[in-house]
């Protein structure tokens, strides 16, 4: 008897559940649930801006336009990866651009000492790395603010490049270096565009694949929980720095690759356009929050942007003041955005 009440009752709750009335899913619901995520959101931008930029200019829409805007975007995509890291554990990387000055500085300055690309390549990616324990042993040992530690070493870094350049440029590369910033293979796309999609992908398996990523995400969310529930964030803390150097060692590869000599000013900049871009894709500054989904939307968004200013002959004074007014908008919208959701969340419970 008692199973034969408990299987009407199930029957019952069956019923009730299939009378209940469905939610119908209409245009505003569709608009609702895609703004409500922000990668989903920046997307839309991005498609808007594609579009109006092919309305405004006939050349946006073109194979070699379309592979220039991936070449352009690779350097920042690559070091976007590891600072998607070290933003979701609630630090923040300022060093990178000039990461990638010294480490292809030093680099170039290896391989025209005759000891070969290979040797310059493995150097590059060592000085990268180097930068980055710094910026970990600082941060997890030392208990240092980020934002300091990552200023000092960037200010560190640009100046050995100085020095170690005498404010001169390094020319004549050999084609080992170059293949992967400026080559292209398979009727026109870029070897570095190649280069930035693998390493997107291992980033996309470590971080979402792995248990070392879900220490990550773990450690931004609430570092004292973290540690209590077992967690060795001093080693997490490093390891993510360590990639954020890896990371700058490969794009100072590309930079070097891609305009065939290694500047005193490369990677000037590059800091501002990662963490914007990392931003725009939905990682939280405060951490715990992040995808490498959402920061290779915001690569591209701003790679769009640039190209398309250009093509359209926007006065460059005028390039960076547009650039950074979109950033702050996406920005402004992702805040709105989230609190939002956090109110829907708490009418919910």
């Amino acid at each position: 008897m008692k199973q034969t009440s408990t299987i009407a009752a199930g029957g019952r709750e069956d019923a009730l559940m299939s009378a209940a009335p469905r939610e119908r899913l209409t245009a505003g619901g569709v608009v609702g649930r895609l703004l409500g995520n922000t990668t989903s959101a920046i997307a839309v931008v991005l498609l808007i801006i594609c579009v109006v930029l092919t309305l405004l200019s006939d050349r946006f829409l073109t194979p070699q336009n379309i592979y220039a805007i991936l070449a352009q975007s690779a350097v920042v995509g690559v070091a976007a990866v590891g600072g998607t890291f070290v933003i979701i554990t609630g630090g923040i990387d300022l060093s990178v651009g000039a990461a990638i000055g010294l480490a292809g500085m030093i680099g170039a300055l290896v391989i025209q000492a005759g000891y070969g690309a290979e040797v310059g390549i493995i150097v590059m990616l060592a000085v990268g790395m180097l930068v980055g324990v710094v910026n970990g042993l600082s941060v997890s040992m030392l208990r240092l603010a980020p934002f300091i530690v990552t200023l000092a070493t960037m200010g560190m870094a640009q100046g050995l490049t100085l020095e170690s350049s005498t404010g001169k440029s390094v020319y004549d590369l050999p084609h080992a270096i170059t293949f992967f910033g400026g080559d292209r293979i398979f009727g026109g796309l870029p070897v570095s565009v190649i280069v930035t999609v693998i390493i997107f992908i291992i980033g996309q398996f470590l971080l979402t694949g792995t248990s070392f990523g879900k220490s990550v995400f773990a450690v931004g969310g609430n570092r004292e929980a973290a540690r209590l529930a077992g967690i060795d964030v001093n080693r997490v803390l490093l390891i993510v720095y360590l990639l954020a150097g890896l990371c700058a060692g490969i794009a100072a590869i590309l930079t070097v690759g891609r305009i065939g000599a290694a500047t005193p000013t490369s990677g000037a900049g590059v800091e501002l356009r990662v963490i914007a871009a990392i931003v725009i894709g939905g990682t939280s500054l405060f951490g715990g929050k992040g995808s490498l989904w959402g920061t290779l939307v915001g690569v591209l968004l701003i790679g769009v942007i640039n190209n398309g200013l250009t093509l359209l002959n926007v006065d460059p004074f005028l390039v960076q003041f547009m650039q950074s007014a979109l950033i702050f908008a996406a920005v402004l919208f992702d805040a709105v955005n989230t609190r939002r959701l956090a109110r829907n969340r708490m009418r919910r419970t």
